[in-house]
């Protein structure tokens, strides 16, 4: 008698031996050693570049600032464009290297504007005041390096963590959610230790050996990340693209909504609602029911071909479509609690201002000072102390309370992110009060420029509360995202969180206007004045904070009304099951 092959055995026939040499630890130095040098080329231009446009563009504090808060805002709204390429059309592997490339040509162009004379306005001193500004044609040149970088990012950021994921991924393997949780926390690590290096090193670098080499070494660096990229192409698994992905979103509305007057039959009523031969979901979801209707069979004879599938997708929908879209649509209010923790996570411009004019050197009476750019290392720094101190010691002591292989689960850690991040601004805006305190008490109302009796290390624990906030809200947002989307859809998920980051830079900007028109009326100083003696940054930092605890008690509304379904795993398996139907066939 035959023996009858086991269904595990049939995929491994099918697929695994083709690709028993991909994927898994091996492929981790090319994905991380491309992400690792992409982020210390790029923040280590985004952490010094505040100075660079205030000293050699002559802008005032508040206008570099909106700029950075702009291309901050770009270069995370490129990656949904880049998601949606990787997931639809073209794949993750070749939206990465793409976006390589065109970042390392960005970093090039803005090398050009620190080796031209031509493309800065001409050198004075600041404190004179009669500075000339910077030309449209030397404005488009150094925007065009922003824009370009932008464009990178877009096609690295939403793409690489899932990449990497799409290496390990295997829903058959009962650890599958243990093992994915600390291949995110150690991705976060190797990352965070590259954007370390970049806000020590390549600051360091910017600040004593100026800008031409400081915005060489990074282009190096780009350069060698696409290398490392490409020598490691044939070991990649690469998951197949779903070409009608949006499209498919797009007609679960335009369906839904032509059937708006159609009755919905029982969710459990069998042959009402349309399925995939041997999909999982055989019945809609009672949650957003008006969406049912994309996939209610109105007249079986019209609706469905003779194999049973649709015969006009504009017309009727399966299940499996109108359930990723239900997917996407639920996750939005979780994800709109991000944007106002993205806006203080975005706060790099005004502390590297405030460590310009505070006593710098590490060791009193040394020659050495710390670059004013550096200080958000320590944030940096706690991050990845922290996800390995989490990952290795408290989820195993936490997971024996909580039952949960996790410790804690992706909304609890979302929310213990957001209340951190209130601390964080708090001791801002006390650090800034006693900063300008000093300040004015030691004459230097008038003197910007002049160095202010009191170190700089009053800043560390600023820093190291957003570093947490950051371990704690940006993980679980990235990894609640990713559980609750299949795979096809992982690089959207990875974007989500690019997106809110991109709205939070905007809400920055935003705010740093609103504060900076409306503190200066009457003619007061304003609170972002360039004289930071003479301003009000405190009160800027409290109006954050108040926002932070604002968004804190939203966010606990928004999880009540999510439920308690984040655990649950069902896409891949559907996606497995598919699979070994197509085998057998």
């Amino acid at each position: 008698m035959e023996k009858k092959e086991s269904y595990s055995e049939i995929v491994k026939t099918s697929e695994d031996v083709s690709d028993v040499k991909k994927g898994g630890l091996k492929t981790m130095p090319f994905i991380i050693a491309n992400e690792a040098f992409e982020k210390v080329a790029s923040v280590g231009l985004h952490a010094n570049m505040i100075l660079y446009l205030k000293n050699e563009y002559h802008l005032t504090n508040a206008t570099g600032t909106n700029i950075l808060f702009w291309w901050g805002a770009i270069s995370n709204f490129t990656p949904i464009f880049g998601a949606f390429l990787a997931d639809s059309y073209l794949g993750r592997f070749y939206v990465i290297t793409l976006g390589t490339f065109i970042s390392l040509i960005g970093m090039v162009v803005l090398w050009l504007t620190a080796i031209l004379k031509e493309a800065r306005p001409y050198p004075c001193n600041l404190e004179s005041r009669n500075c000339s500004k910077p030309s449209l044609a030397q404005f488009s040149f150094l925007f065009s390096a922003f824009a370009l970088m932008s464009i990178g990012a877009g096609g690295i950021r939403p793409c690489s963590l899932a990449f990497g994921a799409d290496q390990f991924d295997n829903p058959k393997n009962p650890n599958n959610g243990r093992i994915l949780q600390s291949f995110f926390n150690w991705y976060y690590v190797a990352v965070g230790i590259s954007i370390l290096i970049s806000a020590t090193v390549i600051v360091y670098i910017q600040t004593q050996f100026h800008w031409v080499v400081g915005f060489g070494v990074p282009a190096g660096l780009m350069f060698l990340a696409t290398v490392f990229f490409l020598l490691g192409s044939a070991l990649f698994i690469r998951i197949k693209q779903n070409k009608s992905l949006f499209t498919g979103f797009a007609q679960v509305v335009a369906v839904a909504w032509k059937n708006k007057h159609l009755a919905l039959p029982p969710v459990d009523s069998n042959g009402w609602y349309h399925h995939e031969k041997g999909s999982r979901f055989t019945f809609p979801t009672h949650k957003l029911r008006f969406l049912n209707k994309a996939c209610t069979i109105r007249n079986p004879e019209k609706d469905l071909n003779p194999s049973g599938t649709s015969s006009n997708p504009w017309n009727l929908c399966t299940i499996q479509q109108v359930e990723e879209f239900k997917a996407l649509l639920k996750v939005i209010p979780i994800w709109s609690t991000g944007i106002i923790i993205a806006v203080t996570l975005s706060q790099q411009a005004f502390p590297v201002l405030q460590a310009n004019t505070m006593d710098r050197h590490l060791i009193k009476g040394s020659n050495f000072q710390i670059p004013a750019a550096s200080y958000g290392a320590f944030g940096i720094l706690t991050l990845t102390i922290w996800i390995a101190i989490y990952d290795r010691v408290l989820v195993p002591w936490i997971s024996k309370f909580t039952r949960k292989p996790r410790g804690l689960s992706f909304k609890q850690r979302m929310g213990i992110g957001l209340l951190l991040s209130c601390a964080a601004q708090a001791a801002a805006a006390l650090v800034e009060r006693e900063r300008r305190s000093r300040a004015l008490s030691q004459g230097l109302a008038d003197h910007p420029l002049s160095e202010v009796d009191m170190s700089a290390m009053w800043l560390v624990p600023q820093h190291c509360l957003t570093g947490i906030a950051e371990a704690f809200n940006a993980i679980g947002q990235i990894e609640f995202y990713y559980s609750q989307f299949p795979k096809s859809m992982a690089s959207i998920g990875v974007a989500l969180f690019s997106l809110g980051m991109g709205f939070g830079n905007l809400a920055g900007s935003l705010i740093v206007e609103i504060v900076d028109h409306a503190s200066r009326r009457g003619g007061k100083v304003s609170w972002v004045s360039n004289n930071l003696n003479l301003g009000h940054y405190d009160y800027y930092y409290w109006v954050i904070c108040l926002l932070s605890v604002g968004n804190f008690f939203y966010f606990i509304v928004c999880a009540w009304a999510y439920g308690s379904d984040e655990d649950k795993r069902i896409w891949e398996e559907d996606q497995a099951e598919k699979k070994g139907e197509i085998v057998m066939l």
